[in-house]
């Protein structure tokens, strides 16, 4: 079995957000990034079914700059095989971005594809149920517990009644919550070896694949200062505030 890991470069999850003075956008130009954290769920996930004998090939495919190779060799210090950039200056928007993955994997034929539920930098949690119906696949989202037999894959998803139970026949796409587990730290020596690891670089152009976006941004804000909090000195004062200033009841 085989298995194709999408992951996405952002910016590191501890760096404090800073919008462009132009309001156009997100400030990335000297900033830390690092691996999308629900994708190293995804990467986790893929390595252990790897361990324990199930996976042969782990593969990691990333789209973006060619900067973007860093977080590849990090899945590959993982544990990861090989990896796939596939390079463009643009940025995608989720529709876009699943077009060109459903064209590697109709390269790369793998048995599943793991990704993370969503980017933290957008949130917009859509590329891999994109990805399903353009592959006509089936498909688990928001997955916290996985299990593979033979050609079926079991599926535990958080839902608000509590959890669901699910059962998908292979291929399919699964999208990785972070309750899944919890990725390892790579070793020195594996970040060594990750070097050496095959990385295969193709240009977007070469995939014949349309990423005209469908999303135009407008303005990006950042939220507006929270006000300070007030003490009051017992409930009866409390319920005149919520009542007479904050009229919530």
């Amino acid at each position: 079995m085989k298995i194709l890991v999408a992951v996405k470069r952002v910016i590191d999850y501890n760096v404090q957000i800073r919008v462009k003075a132009d309001n156009s956008g997100i400030e990335t130009d000297n900033v830390k990034m690092s691996m999308n954290p629900p994708d190293e769920n995804a990467v986790e996930e893929a390595i252990k079914l790897k361990t324990s004998g199930v996976v042969s090939e782990v593969v990691v495919v990333s789209i973006g700059l060619e900067k973007s190779q860093d977080t590849i060799r990090s899945a590959m210090a993982m544990g990861a095989d090989r990896g796939i950039l596939v390079k463009t200056d643009q940025m995608l928007d989720p529709l876009a971005v699943a077009k060109t993955l459903k064209a590697i994997v109709e390269k790369e034929n793998p048995d599943m594809v793991l990704l993370g539920k969503q980017a933290i930098d957008y949130d917009c949690n859509q590329t891999g149920q994109m990805l399903s119906a353009l592959l006509d696949w089936p498909q688990g989202c928001f997955v916290s517990r996985l299990g593979v037999k033979d050609q079926t894959i079991t599926i535990s998803r958080e839902i608000d009644e509590g959890l669901e139970e699910l059962e998908i026949q292979l291929p399919a796409v699964v999208t990785c919550d972070l309750r899944l587990n919890e990725p390892r730290f790579a070793s020195l020596p594996n970040i060594m070896k990750a070097k050496k690891k095959p990385l295969d670089i193709i240009s977007i152009d070469n995939l014949s694949v349309d990423t005209n976006s469908r999303v135009k941004y407008i303005k990006v804000e950042e939220p507006p200062v929270r006000k300070g909090g007030a003490m009051v000195a017992d409930a009866k004062e409390l319920i005149q505030k919520l009542k007479y200033e904050a009229k919530v009841i």
